[in-house]
């Protein structure tokens, strides 16, 4: 299991990116929440409220997901970062099994 993170300028752009992944079956869940980041862009400091994805699916499909949120993504540079998962309890994997295609 992988966890695959990513920013968004809005908590709508993140559903949007949500529900294609969802709908095109290469993750099993996809959570949202708010955050706030602060970083250099263009040498000019920026500190921005976004919303913060992380979607639950498989090392399988992490190219998948990463191609949809690079062609989705309002960013021209998005984070996409995924996260090896190294244990998750064998009923929460069966489900995965079954929604992942």
């Amino acid at each position: 299991m992988v966890f695959v993170y990513t920013t968004c300028e809005s908590m709508e752009d993140a559903k949007r990116l949500g529900e294609l992944i969802i709908k095109r079956k290469i993750g099993a869940c996809v959570e949202f929440w708010p955050t706030y980041s602060c970083y250099n862009w263009r040498e000019e400091y920026k500190c921005v409220s976004q919303a913060m994805l992380l979607i639950t699916t498989f090392e399988s499909k992490l190219e998948d997901v990463n191609t949809i949120i690079s062609e989705n993504h309002t960013y021209s540079v998005p984070m996409i970062a995924g996260v090896d998962i190294r244990r998750i309890n064998h009923p929460y994997k069966e489900w995965m099994t079954e929604v992942i295609h």
